[in-house]
């Protein structure tokens, strides 16, 4: 019994006997297959094409820069491809292999096409998955934060939308090496998480996948996309210029109800409004990239000022007239005392139309231009 207590203490438990022998297998299977292995040769070289099934979980999407036409996403990028070099026999199907072993085995060399700046996570370890299959397929998953090009058409802005791709694909090999295809078809392999969404101006309203093939000058192309849907939120715009332009042009319209003596009130509505559309008008374009087109905003904008600048013309023309009756009254009975009714507090024809006929155009303006914008469909250019 002595002997059989200290044999055990000697060897361990059965359990702990078992796996250290299965250590000892897979270190000896991972020596094997690395043994005379080439990474710098694609698995099939000059036998058949090499296949990269792909797929894409979002965890976080955002910001959006609409000066800068781009936006930064965060993911899971997954490679999976088949390495016939690379089957093994053990009593595991599947081997979990540690992120440093990629370095010493052929890996994709995917690259984003419209990627303005990619970061792999390095902390606390590099975040990369590497998992082998008996039968030599090989998982391979990154975290991976991209800031990548999105292309936009603005004449809609506030109330367009957009579709910003992600383009990726092999930099050096032609689709007769390798090509990629989605994991799970183009329906499934683009994942977004359900509160991935970092957006403060817009929504983000669905996302699709495709494939395209592009021909250069060193051969045929595989080109994965994924296309990311957004429309933008108006509740800001609304509040910051929209209100107050509308605001604007319906105080410009009060010195119509002034007396048309009053030339000092008058003229400091018709100056301050003028200048106050002119500064919304500047602040406006601040969130823009430079187009060389005038938005719907852009247009919004435009009338409004027409309305305040048609105003202050509106008051000129008042106090014209007001001068022109007073020098006829004064030539016409130069002994006679004129009526002070009749040239103080008094109301021109002008002002009594202008009362009506502004705020009627307004109204119309604003009928026709939010229900133009606001019930046709989006058109969102690049989408698939």
């Amino acid at each position: 019994l002595a002997l059989l207590a200290l044999s055990q203490d000697v060897t361990g438990t059965p359990k702990e006997a078992e796996l250290n022998d299965n250590i000892t297998i897979f270190t000896r299977i991972l020596d094997g297959l690395l043994d005379g292995y080439d990474n710098r040769l694609r698995p099939g070289l000059g036998e058949k094409v090499t296949e990269i099934k792909t797929n894409i979980f979002v965890t976080s999407f955002g910001p959006v820069s609409d000066t800068e036409m781009e936006y930064t996403i965060d993911v899971f990028f997954r490679q999976s491809w088949k390495d016939e070099r690379l089957c093994f026999k053990g009593p595991m199907e599947m081997l979990p292999l540690n992120n440093l072993l990629a370095s010493n085995i052929w890996t994709p060399d995917t690259f984003f096409l419209n990627g303005k700046k990619s970061i792999a996570h390095n902390m606390t370890t590099p975040n990369k998955l590497l998992r082998l299959k008996d039968d030599g397929t090989l998982l391979y998953t990154m975290r991976l934060t991209i800031s990548a090009e999105c292309p936009m058409q603005l004449e809609d802005f506030p109330m367009d939308a957009h579709a910003c791709p992600l383009k990726f694909g092999s930099y050096a090999y032609p689709v007769s090496e390798v090509v990629y295809t989605w994991t799970q078809g183009a329906a499934k392999s683009v994942v977004v998480a359900e509160e991935g969404s970092r957006l403060n101006q817009y929504h983000l309203i669905g996302q699709t996948a495709g494939t395209e093939d592009i021909n250069t000058s060193r051969g045929q192309y595989t080109v994965m996309m994924a296309h990311f849907y957004l429309k933008r939120k108006i509740g800001y715009f609304v509040i910051q210029t929209y209100m107050p332009c509308f605001m604007t042009v319906i105080l410009s319209q009060v010195s119509f109800w002034l007396n048309r003596e009053s030339v000092p009130a008058r003229t400091v509505f018709g100056v301050t409004t003028v200048l106050t559309m002119t500064t919304l008008s500047i602040s406006a374009r601040n969130s823009l990239p430079k187009v060389a087109y005038a938005t719907a905003m852009d247009w919004f904008i435009a009338v409004c000022y027409a309305f305040v600048f048609s105003a202050l013309i509106e008051f000129d023309t008042s106090i014209s007239t007001i001068s022109n009756s007073t020098a006829v009254q004064l030539k016409a009975s130069e002994s006679k005392a004129p009526d002070p009714k009749k040239t103080y507090n008094s109301v021109s024809k002008i002002d009594k139309m202008s009362r009506i006929v502004f705020p009627v155009l307004f109204g119309t303006f604003n009928l026709v231009y939010w229900a133009t914008y606001l019930n046709r469909e989006p058109v969102i250019k690049g989408a698939v």
